[in-house]
């Protein structure tokens, strides 16, 4: 049935009234937009397993709904796809595709590409001089082939079959990059940076092929192309010197009016997109250029958290399912139809891997680094559709060539995760175990060579960088052994754009900032032990984030792993109505469920100690660790006995001998073992526990423990306070030396505890299993607790002299 679409109403008076909504225009959007999303979510989710990009699901759910599938059902397409609609759906797509090309632009960083010097030029040079000119050659035989294709101009033509073949997709490479675990190798700063030199020159002859498309006079193609040079010259000149202003006074506003610059940047978006639409060259193209103007730093980081969510995550697939709509599989006929399918595919995957792999080769890339790196650059995504998409709304690609070439991108950006992944193969989880884990207890066992410790730090930002630093400012030795501290940067790897710019940034000095804490407070000075300080970054889905963890401290041969919790304690200042008075109070912070996956997924791979970090403003305060022989901060050990409580005892030795920091020994001795039936005990964790409860041999397991202790008490005799206690009442005791506020850190082993003293450590429900029973008692936000506390795990190599209470009995 005819539709007048002059007539289509925004809103219907409701089915009460008679009115089908599916006949008026927002009712029908709002559905297609739902039901566009919720397929291409569930696409997702089924080929996460591949370790496929999101954007193939995006466009595979717009062909599923297209002609080529479901469209093929008149009474579907008509009621939900309607042909007046069109124009709507790819309004509102274009108007996302707009604000993800600004942030496209925002990712770019031309210093960060220069510092990659020639390689990464020669590389971008190479991977789109053959593709493009074997571009040329297919257009020529597509010209002679498929129906309709010598209806255009030849120049156009030519130039759009050469950018789609020659094109790269930056923000999927960085993407599949990071999936593949590839951000830290050698190929990572080449790749990125030709990708992004790619990018660019494609959006110049993508500007190019836009002023010579459709049925212009040649006089007017030269002027829409000198309009173009100009607006690219008036953003360089005027623009960005302003965006510069503007984002120094987004950072120093402090009224709260720093929301009027985001929106008069968005605002300057869309300007800039209508602007060079008027000209003649698509929207999409202003708004890329004026992503570039805005410097990085602060200021453009918020502008992505603002758009991206609703701009990237809701309006964006909406493009690419408007792509897979009009793609219709069906318009591929025949032997001939498929041949020259399997021609484009060939030419496109051989000219790019050709390409790169030569130049590469004559830049000295090893032959396994110049494959791989050949077969990232044939990554298509984006840019490519885009490319596309034009090409068919300029009547440059019939229906036939259009799909033929969205087919084309799908298949070279699926394989390349595969082969990949047969080429540069990486180190699984099971290469991080080693048969001898290392322990502090090793350190004095071995002679000199044995005494340097090293640690790896795990930290999120900088709200992490106090208490870490304080804590190995404490560890520092007076005997001027070494210390070697691997601070690692843990960023979670997401489909933001905002991670894909962490992402690109991985390998270069641009993240440094975070780092320069850490130097400043151990390069200061040398009086004590040295510590040297190096960086590692790493982003990562949070599922497969312990394994980075675990091969860095293997690489590393670390000691000691360090976790922050993830809750953390802030103090803030509460105002009393009632009295005027101003007090400090702790608020929670919880940094989000995800990441106390990962601590525990550590604890359970972990080749060394882990010890985790409970921060209630360890290193937060007005005093700070230094070289001053008065006591700031006072370090309270429990010992209960057992693998963990050793690893505890050798921490706090090493922590005596800071001068500015007195440590106190209190050991928890229980009258009677309780060799009962372990308590049922509700856990409010996950499906597994890492708390256990033993099996002890009473005899031996005090013998080795007073073993351990004496040992201790001799070498530390006059250095550490030592406290015995017959515990009582073991829960009441604990939680009073976490309140007293006697003791900024509290150090206790994760334990592995008989079942009477689980059933008295525990009010029946364990809210971190991770952190053992003293732990999770520690770290409760119920308690009152103002004591920072550090859980030591130790992880041991189970043999036949292993002690029986360190085996488990039950998990629960």
């Amino acid at each position: 049935m005819a539709v007048n679409i002059t007539s289509i109403k925004a809103t219907s008076n409701g089915l009460w009234e008679g009115d089908n909504p599916l006949h008026f225009a927002f009712p029908l959007l709002v559905l297609q937009i739902t039901l566009i999303i919720l397929l291409t979510r569930t696409l997702a989710f089924l080929i996460k397993p591949l370790r496929q990009p999101k954007v193939i699901a995006e466009i595979l759910g717009g062909i599923v709904l297209g002609p080529s599938v479901i469209g093929r059902i008149k009474s579907f397409k008509h009621t939900v796809f309607p042909s007046w609609s069109t124009p709507l759906l790819d309004s509102v797509a274009t108007m996302g595709l707009l604000f993800f090309l600004f942030l496209i632009g925002l990712e770019i960083d031309f210093l960060s590409i220069r510092r990659t010097g020639r390689t990464a030029l020669t590389v971008a040079a190479g991977g789109m001089f053959l593709p493009f000119a074997s571009g040329v050659g297919l257009a020529v035989i597509l010209r002679k082939t498929v129906s309709g294709a010598d209806q255009v101009g030849f120049a156009q033509f030519v130039i759009f079959i050469g950018v789609a073949l020659s094109l790269t997709a930056f923000g999927v490479l960085a993407r599949i990059m990071a999936e593949l675990k590839l951000l830290a190798t050698r190929i990572s700063d080449t790749a990125l940076a030709s990708a992004a030199l790619n990018d660019v020159a494609a959006w110049v002859l993508l500007s190019l092929a836009v002023a010579l498309a459709g049925d212009r006079s040649p006089l007017v193609s030269v002027w829409v192309l000198l309009c173009g040079a100009a607006f690219v010259a008036f953003m360089m000149v005027a623009v960005k010197p302003a965006m510069k202003l503007v984002a120094g006074r987004y950072s120093a506003d402090t009224t709260g009016g720093d929301e009027s610059y985001v929106c008069l940047t968005l605002v300057c978006v869309m300007v800039s997109g209508f602007v060079t639409d008027m000209i003649g060259i698509h929207a999409v193209f202003g708004a890329f250029v004026f992503g570039v103007t805005v410097p990085k730093g602060a200021f453009a980081e918020r502008l992505v958290e603002r758009v991206e969510d609703f701009a990237v995550g809701l309006l964006l697939p909406l493009y690419f399912a408007s792509s897979g709509l009009k793609t219709n599989v069906a318009t591929i006929s025949g032997a001939k139809g498929w041949g020259v399918l399997a021609l484009v595919i060939a030419t496109a995957c051989a000219g790019k891997v050709v390409g790169t792999l030569v130049t590469a080769a004559a830049c000295r890339v090893p032959a396994r680094e110049a494959v791989t790196l050949a077969v990232l650059m044939n990554t298509k995504g984006l840019v490519e559709i885009i490319v596309l998409n034009i090409g068919k709304e300029k009547k440059v690609l019939n229906d036939e060539l259009f799909a033929i070439f969205v087919i084309m991108a799908l298949f070279t950006t699926f394989i390349t995760t595969p082969i990949v992944l047969s080429i540069y193969k990486y180190p699984n989880d099971k290469s991080f175990r080693t048969p001898r884990i290392r322990k502090l207890g090793d350190l004095d066992s071995n002679g000199k060579a044995s005494n340097e410790l090293r640690v790896l730090a795990c930290v999120h930002g900088h709200s992490n960088a106090p208490s870490i630093i304080n804590f190995i400012e404490s560890i520092r030795s007076t005997q001027k052994s070494s210390l070697k501290l691997c601070i690692m940067h843990l960023i979670e790897l997401t489909d933001r754009i905002s991670s894909i710019i962490l992402a690109q940034n991985t390998n270069k000095n641009d993240h440094a900032e975070w780092l320069d804490p850490f130097n400043w407070a151990f390069h200061a000075n040398n009086q004590l032990g040295q510590v040297s300080v190096e960086s590692n970054t790493t982003v990562s889905p949070l599922s497969t984030m312990h394994d980075d963890i675990c091969r860095v401290a293997n690489e590393k041969m670390v000691t000691v792993i360090i976790l922050p919790f993830h809750k953390r304690w802030k103090k803030v200042e509460m105002e009393n109505e009632e009295n005027n008075e101003v007090t400090q109070q702790q608020m929670v912070e919880n940094i989000g469920h995800g990441w106390r996956g990962v601590n525990q997924r550590v604890l359970k791979n972990a080749p060394c100690t882990v010890a985790m970090l409970v921060d209630r403003g360890y290193g937060h305060g007005s005093q700070t660790l230094g070289l001053s022989s008065t006591v700031i901060q006072r370090v309270c050990v429990l010992f209960f006995g057992g693998p963990d409580d050793h690893e505890a005892l050798e921490l706090g030795g090493r922590i005596s001998n800071h001068p500015a920091v007195k440590v106190t020994v209190v050991r928890f001795i229980h009258k009677d073992y309780d060799m009962s039936h372990p308590s049922p005990i509700k856990s409010s964790g996950e499906s597994y526990s890492l708390l256990s409860i033993a099996k002890v041999n009473h005899p031996n397991e005090k013998e080795l423990d007073d073993a351990r202790m004496a040992r201790f008490q001799s070498k530390w005799n006059g250095m550490v306070e030592f406290v015995e206690k017959i515990a009582s009442n073991l829960r009441e005791e604990v939680l009073e030396l976490g309140r007293s506020k006697d003791y900024d850190l509290i150090i206790a082993g994760k334990g592995r505890f008989p079942a009477s003293l689980v059933t008295e450590l525990v009010d029946g429900q364990i809210e971190h299993e991770e952190l053992g029973l003293i732990g999770d008692l520690l770290a409760s936000s119920v308690h009152d607790i103002v004591s920072s506390v550090l859980v030591i795990q130790s992880d041991v190599v189970l043999n036949e002299e292993t002690p029986s209470s360190m085996t488990n009995d039950h998990v629960i």
